[in-house]
């Protein structure tokens, strides 16, 4: 074996558990830290398998163009008819949650009422229109639930937006979009390697709308817990998802977007309708969730890409 797994990302800690994996299975790689660099488009790009892990949230990271830089590669990587799991379309709908939900109604799945918003005239505009009470704002460029805001009122949007919280959106779109009150209290992420489902983790989320399953989410981050939701009950936890229509569709969604590895997030309401909310191609997995029930993705992961190596 000559060629190696090359890993594009941004951000160490949410890759170091695929690289112990690939370690441990003894495949060779090399990771590709796009923060900065360069591509040379008169040289090709070395053999192998690449995987793309770019974040919609660098910019939280100070890695601004960190995307841009990767779409680049990726772009240089597919011209020479490389291998790229998660390529160029991966990474344009990873980028805007607007791209995700069109792809997504495309494919029969239903999604919270939606409208797109620039400025902050259009924003209290587009809440009149959807006139839909309580609502939410939210990035279109996002990752780690960033700009996620509940609202109980017009009048409480305007006297928001006019505060220093109020934050535009990476590429300055803001969502304004139907709030899905669910009954338990929790969403359900479906995870998919080589576009095939893996298993659900139920996420509860009394505690906000941050909601990273990983066990590197920085203790600052309120909303971005991994430990537990009580001396009971873990926040998250791998469940038997009864809805396997919805499931079909997803996997018929990654086929057609070309996405390779996803976690999808949905709500249920109290008649038991989905709403399809989050397409995350960088999606990390909770640690205590998977001992618990002995099933381990980034495992799988690593194999998947180990046997696409010639």
């Amino acid at each position: 074996m000559n060629q190696k797994i090359y890993i594009i990302h941004e951000n160490d800690e949410w890759t170091n558990h695929l690289t112990k994996r690939l370690e441990e299975l003894g495949y060779p790689y090399e990771s590709w830290f796009l923060n900065e660099g360069m591509v040379d488009l008169t040289k090709e790009p070395p053999k192998g398998v690449f995987y793309n892990r770019m974040s919609a949230s660098s910019h939280t990271r100070n890695h601004h163009y960190a995307p841009e830089l990767a779409g680049a590669v990726i772009d240089w990587l597919e011209y020479h008819g490389r291998k790229v799991f998660n390529g160029s379309n991966a990474l344009r709908l990873e980028l805007s949650k607007v791209k995700q939900y069109v792809a997504l109604e495309k494919a029969g799945i239903k999604i919270p009422r939606t409208i797109a918003a620039v400025g902050k005239t259009q924003i209290v505009q587009a809440a009149k229109d959807l006139n839909l009470f309580p609502f939410i704002i939210k990035h279109n460029r996002a990752g780690k639930g960033l700009g996620v805001q509940l609202f109980q009122s017009i009048e409480s949007l305007e006297l928001f937006i006019q505060t220093i919280e109020f934050e535009d959106s990476r590429d300055g779109i803001t969502l304004v979009q139907e709030y899905i009150q669910s009954p338990t209290g929790s969403i359900t992420r479906a995870e998919f390697i080589n576009k095939k489902y893996l298993y659900s983790v139920r996420v509860k989320t009394d505690d906000g709308f941050e909601l990273c399953p990983a066990d590197v989410c920085q203790i600052g981050d309120a909303f971005c817990p991994t430990s537990q939701n009580s001396e009971t009950e873990m926040k998250f936890k791998i469940i038997d998802n009864p809805h396997l229509d919805l499931i079909k569709k997803y996997e018929q969604f990654l086929i057609d977007a070309n996405i390779d590895v996803a976690g999808i997030e949905f709500i249920e309401d109290e008649l038991g309708n989905t709403y399809t909310y989050d397409v995350n191609t960088n999606t990390n997995y909770n640690p205590d969730a998977e001992a618990e029930k002995d099933v381990y993705a980034m495992l799988e992961l690593a194999k998947f890409l180990g046997e696409n190596l010639t």
